[in-house]
């Protein structure tokens, strides 16, 4: 399944709208994980699913845990994409060129 995600390098943990994940077969309502989660308007509390692998960026990662969460269908985006990935990584935005390269 390909997602788009927006890349936000403000956000600490990765993210993917629910009905993505029950699309592949995982339920986030049978998760036994759960987090905090600040949002722009108040603090949740959102299952964390494990994925087996999850790839962005032409980089992967196996045993991915992931904060399933709805995301409005006025955003056109299937998640984000947050530090947990970057980390350890050099990030580099070519503005110019359109250009976004994960080493």
């Amino acid at each position: 399944m390909v997602l788009k995600l927006v890349l936000d390098t403000g956000a600490t943990r990765s993210l993917v709208k629910r009905s993505g994940l029950v699309y592949i077969g995982i339920d986030p309502d049978q998760s036994t994980q759960h987090t905090r989660m600040t949002t722009g308007s108040q603090i949740e509390v959102v299952p964390i699913v494990v994925l087996t692998r999850f790839s962005a960026l032409s980089h992967h990662r196996f045993g991915f845990p992931i904060i399933a969460h709805t995301v409005p269908e006025s955003a056109d985006v299937d998640g984000v994409l947050g530090l947990d990935f970057l980390r350890n990584h050099v990030l580099t935005i070519d503005f110019p060129a359109g250009l976004i390269n994960l080493t």
